[in-house]
């Protein structure tokens, strides 16, 4: 069998990813629709600047607080005088609160609250060409093991600039250009891995870092790493989003020119 009938059917799984990837990302509540995010401990008295209503921390929950001249909604009905909110988990199309078509967000990180603002007529959507990614080659698809640790969590700085905690479970390792490397990762809900990452093209010829989503390690703990799925991460489509820049030890010394490496016309 020819090296180009072997690698076909992962051309063709990337190249469907990359589609349902850039559908997902230019979505109307993508990444690409949101235009602020707005911690409410910068506003005391609860006035959120091009955000309706008044929005206060009580304990565990915000109190929202609106007039018909809001034009504010809960759960698809009006909103006149005070509901009391939980943050919001679930897709962004379907968080309780909205004004028209936008969505707006209840976030709680490191008990902190913030309001964030998803309008599907945002510029950076309606700007939206396309992502910068470069075409699926082989080689970048690579056999690594998962080493898991104790769960701990790191300080990083984050993309608005902010120190925050980062959990991680384990690492993964893996040969690039003969070398051996590791990568940090955490382990989520279903089992899958998520690596923030940088190497030597990142702040060049792609985005300052990348994000890497590896499936669940088998029974053995061996586990792909494939390049060619390196993702954008979310601040690189909005500004607004508080993205955890790599852990120690996750900056490769060599370059990974894979993957999605900016948006088109940047």
């Amino acid at each position: 069998m020819s090296s180009d009938a072997q690698t076909a059917p992962g051309r063709r799984n990337w190249q469907t990813w990359h589609e349902q990837r850039t559908a997902t990302v230019s979505a109307p509540y993508g990444p690409l629709s949101l235009t602020g995010t707005h911690w409410l401990a910068d506003y005391p008295e609860g006035r959120v600047p091009a955000v309706p209503g008044t929005w206060t921390e009580d304990g565990g929950e915000v109190v929202l607080t609106a007039s018909a001249d809001d034009r504010l909604s809960v759960d698809g009905k009006p909103l006149t005088g005070r509901i009391r909110l939980t943050a919001d988990h679930g897709p962004i199309s379907e968080s309780r609160v909205a004004h028209g078509e936008r969505r707006l967000v209840l976030l709680r990180r490191e008990g902190l609250w913030a309001v964030r603002d998803f309008d599907p007529a945002s510029p950076a959507r309606q700007a939206f060409r396309g992502i910068d990614v470069t075409a699926y080659d082989a080689r970048w698809v690579l056999p690594g093991r998962f080493r898991p640790y104790e769960h701990r969590s790191v300080r990083v700085e984050n993309a608005d600039g902010r120190e925050r905690g980062l959990g991680l479970g384990g690492e993964i390792v893996f040969a690039l250009d003969g070398e051996e490397c590791t990568l940090h990762v955490a382990v989520e809900p279903d089992g899958s891995l998520w690596a923030v990452f940088a190497d030597a093209t990142s702040g060049d010829t792609s985005y300052r870092f990348r994000f890497l989503r590896p499936c669940a390690p088998a029974a053995d703990n061996s586990v792909t790493v494939d390049f060619n799925r390196s993702l954008l991460p979310p601040c690189a489509f909005a500004d607004h989003f508080i993205c955890p820049f790599p852990p120690p030890g996750n900056t490769l010394v060599a370059g990974v020119p894979a993957g999605e490496r900016n948006l088109l016309g940047r």
